[in-house]
């Protein structure tokens, strides 16, 4: 079976991959100094709860923070005997080379989503990812990534206006009732509610009409659905697109190799 690990700025995703499903889904705050040894017995004790018996013999890793990558390395190895994958590194190989400026490198989550988006969809796509930021990745007719536009996401937006303003509170992000406020809490949320769903309409518009092509638009990320209920912003969500993605690197790499 394959463990997919995902490791984002926020959080660190494991999925259990047994070839035609996934099998359970674990997730835990992103720590550089978390040793090998507390991920496994993290890992093992959910496995255990969840009554999984998982015969792990492939891992494949895609992080966006490069200083957990060794201690991952080292769980993949000394726990399941095995050499894992890792985006980004040459020995592990993509089905579409990306096509940006020479010297570019392009994010692990970006060439993840990008396989795993053309692998269901096909080309000519614009995936918005809602994570730490907030990222539409633009994918050509040929499954290559060729560019695209990252932006602040909501909650470190959400953040930065309470760390910056002393008098604003804190606030959870939720559809506004109406668009202008009559508290505080409520002028913020609907400020970064419809803002976002300004930002997100305003940068697909404009890399439809640059790309002057009919595009699919895909969403992924914890807050695509909310979203979605009230600006119709998206063709398609996939809440499993970066753990698809790396099943469908792993199966490439396998193929070939």
């Amino acid at each position: 079976m394959l463990l997919a690990i995902d490791c984002g700025n926020t959080n660190t995703v494991f999925s259990i991959w047994d070839g035609t499903s996934f099998l359970c889904t674990l997730r835990t705050s992103t720590h550089h100094a978390r040793t090998a040894d507390a991920y496994f017995t993290w890992y093992s004790t959910l496995v255990k709860h969840y009554g999984i018996d998982a015969d792990i013999t492939d891992v494949i890793i895609s992080s966006t923070v490069p200083r957990v990558v060794f201690n991952l390395r080292v769980f993949a190895d000394r726990f399941f005997g095995c050499r894992p994958l890792v985006v980004g590194k040459p020995d592990c190989l993509l089905p579409h080379a990306p096509r940006v400026d020479e010297g570019t490198q392009v994010g692990p989550d970006r060439l993840v989503n990008t396989a795993g988006a053309f692998d269901r969809h096909g080309g000519d796509l614009i995936v918005v990812d809602f994570g730490t930021a907030t990222t539409f990745d633009v994918v050509s007719q040929d499954g290559a990534y060729i560019g695209g536009v990252i932006a602040p996401g909501v909650n470190l937006s959400l953040e930065a206006l309470h760390m910056a303003a002393a008098a604003l509170p804190h606030v959870d992000i939720s559809v506004p009732q109406q668009v202008v406020g009559t508290n505080t809490v409520a002028c913020i949320q609907s400020g970064i509610f419809w803002g976002y769903v300004g930002l997100v309409r305003e940068i697909c518009t404009r890399i439809k009409a640059e790309r002057d092509r009919p595009m699919t638009v895909v969403a992924t990320g914890g807050l695509a659905p909310l979203f979605q209920q009230s600006a119709d912003l998206f063709d398609v969500m996939e809440e499993d697109l970066t753990m698809h993605g790396l099943t469908v690197i792993h199966k490439y790499n396998k193929d070939i190799g």
